[in-house]
């Protein structure tokens, strides 16, 4: 077998058509048709009123704090599992992020421990949609609507997930999403925020661009500002993608399924999969696993043994209290650090047919049972 990556990008649509355009007619940086056609068409696709598109993900969140007026002295609440981008955003505006616990079963942040946390100083919550599934969404704005604290929801992993029928990044303040190589959907690099509020988009449009004025002369700058801008290239491959992301869900959701029929024939009890309520709730970025009390074996043993059989597996997320830059030695949140220790992500991309998949669970069956 050859070897299987963790994940690998599919183009079959119009994106090389939209890049070579860009190539022919000169417009490859931050102004192009193809930036505002991305921009309205990812709004549409999430129902929201308003998108903007920007130079990765961990930058719109950034934006969104700006634009919601976090500074130095507030908290904004936010799991301990995930990946670091999201806790960076807070510091990058003085923050500082106040970590909660997962759910055990949904792996996602836990409603009552965001409400547990709240105190005078929280002035947003962030709420990660991990690997591809939305939180619970209901919960959560209750608790925003109840405190009068907006929601940034970060749909890095998760473009295209539903909750009770409205699509991730849609139902706080500000959606965030990020377009890295390995995401639903790629522009190689890219991010898009997306709000039904007209002030903060213009605020967000103001700061990504350098605090350049619109309505006035040129070079007349009202803040002083970020250059987070995508360049119409960018756009015109992320384009290309959107007009194919509902095939590029359907390829994660079979290849999901068909991992969750093995995994239950053959390693039942050996590792716990997330649990999933609504189909629609779960886009699969990453399909995963927890290894459980019966695997002898170390997680990160099971990843070298199957690295020697040429398949790419990676760690979960470590919490983020347990790193350098947010160490805090007196925090115990022991839902995220088991799956920090304990989970792994799949080969999950479109690339990856029955019989690759079957490989995979058939070598990890061998290595944790033998």
């Amino acid at each position: 077998m050859e070897r299987i990556s963790i994940a690998t990008p599919v183009f079959r649509g119009n994106e090389k058509k939209y890049l070579n355009e860009c190539i022919d007619t000169g417009w490859v940086s931050a102004n192009g048709r193809f930036v505002n056609e991305f921009q309205k068409q990812f709004a549409d696709f999430c129902g929201s009123k308003y998108a903007l598109a920007c130079s990765n993900g961990t930058v719109t969140l950034h934006l969104a704090l700006i634009a919601l007026g976090i500074k130095p002295g507030d908290e904004v609440i936010m799991p301990t599992f995930t990946y670091i981008a999201t806790a960076n955003a807070v510091k990058m505006v003085g923050a500082t992020p106040v970590f909660v616990d997962s759910d055990p079963e949904t792996w996602n942040v836990d409603p009552a421990k965001i409400e547990e946390a709240i105190t005078h100083k929280t002035k947003a919550i962030i709420p990660v949609h991990v690997y591809g599934m939305s939180c619970d969404m209901t919960k959560i704005m209750e608790i925003s609507e109840k405190y009068k604290i907006p929601v940034i929801e970060d749909a890095a992993e998760a473009h295209g997930a539903k909750w009770n029928g409205k699509r991730v990044g849609s139902m706080g303040a500000i959606g965030s999403f990020s377009f890295f190589g390995n995401k639903i959907i790629t522009c190689g690099e890219g991010g898009m925020l997306v709000t039904d509020d007209e002030d903060l988009y213009n605020t967000m449009k103001l700061y990504r661009s350098q605090g350049v004025d619109p309505s006035a002369k040129r070079y007349w700058h009202l803040v002083s500002g970020y250059n987070y801008r995508m360049t119409n290239m960018q756009a015109a491959i992320g384009l290309g993608q959107l007009e194919d992301i509902e095939w590029h869900i359907a390829q994660r959701r079979r290849v999901a399924a068909t991992y969750t029929k093995l995994f239950r024939e053959e390693l039942d009890g050996y590792v716990q999969l997330q649990r999933v309520d609504d189909p629609e709730s779960h886009v699969y970025w990453m399909n995963c696993i927890v290894l459980t009390d019966r695997v002898s074996k170390e997680r990160d043993q099971v990843m070298a043994e199957m690295e020697e059989r040429n398949i790419e597996m990676r760690p979960f997320f470590y919490p983020m209290h347990v790193m350098p830059p947010f160490e805090d030695k007196t925090a115990h949140f022991p839902i995220a650090e088991r799956l920090g220790s304990r989970g792994i992500n799949l080969p999950s991309h479109a690339g990856m047919d029955d019989e690759k998949i079957e490989y995979v669970v058939q070598n990890l069956k061998d290595i944790i049972i033998g």
